[in-house]
């Protein structure tokens, strides 16, 4: 607990810093930690990130992350994030034609879907900062106070396991804790920083903010268990790796520009 905290506490005074200045700074924050997020679930199923399809994934992430639009004379119309995006797709999936068939289409859609995965979780963290600080802090807060309040309810009055085939610790009445939690959490915050809609439909939001990242929190779970790891990385000791810790907004960052909050 006390390597938690220490490291908790030296990750936020870093990283708060970086929010609040925003712009550039935090791009390429969210871009390193994209790059790490796609080493870990590399490393995860054994693969080497030095490997061709490594190096393109990580390619494509980046250019998910960073808000890149370059406008080249040359051709007749600009070239946009998802077009260099989707060229490094393409990359990647011409590799099965010179493998004489070791790699196959199925090792391809692995690192295609984690540059989505991870790439379109992060692009979202970035917007949602371009929105506003009280965005992405709104996010932070709802995903934290889910965190704590399902650790503690689930501590005191956790009978009921919620997903034991894949995180036996969590309970049904934990998740319950993390909702009401995270709705007390959001309460408070809105009257202070309001957002969009009125506190009645952010309430609502905020349940399924909450209810979204418990499970991008239950997918990290999934796969771990899958490919037999206690967890995604160790760059934060005490807490395991950049995925670890950005599960549940990876999820709910998709979600909040889905229904229009930035």
């Amino acid at each position: 607990m006390k390597q938690r905290i220490i490291t908790a506490v030296v990750a936020l005074v870093f990283f708060i810093p970086i929010i609040i200045i925003g712009e550039m700074p935090l791009h390429v924050l969210a871009a390193c930690m994209a790059g790490v997020g796609v080493y870990e679930l590399f490393n995860m199923r054994g693969l080497e990130i030095k490997s061709l399809e490594g190096i393109l994934a990580i390619v494509a992430t980046v250019l998910l992350v960073l808000p890149i639009s370059p406008t080249i004379d040359f051709l007749p119309t600009n070239i946009d994030d998802i077009t260099l995006y989707y060229t490094v797709i393409m990359l990647i999936l011409i590799v099965p034609v010179f493998s004489k068939n070791s790699y196959t289409f199925d090792d391809a859609a692995f690192p295609v879907l984690v540059s989505l995965y991870v790439g379109i979780g992060f692009q979202n963290f970035v917007s949602a900062r371009e929105a506003g600080i009280q965005v992405l802090m709104f996010a932070l807060f709802v995903v934290w106070a889910t965190d704590i309040g399902a650790y503690f309810c689930g501590m005191k009055f956790g009978k009921n396991k919620l997903a034991p085939h894949i995180s036996p610790n969590k309970t049904i009445e934990g998740s319950i804790g993390g909702i009401i939690c995270a709705v007390i959490v959001a309460a408070i915050y809105l009257i202070f920083w309001p957002l969009p809609y009125n506190i009645f439909v952010m309430l609502l939001l905020t349940i399924l903010f909450s209810i979204v990242g418990q499970m991008g929190d239950l997918v990290q779970s999934a796969y771990k268990r899958h490919y037999g790891v206690k967890d995604s990385g160790r760059i934060l000791p005490g807490h395991g790796g950049i995925l670890d810790r950005f599960d549940s907004l990876l999820f709910v960052f998709p979600l909040m520009h889905l229904v229009g909050l930035f």
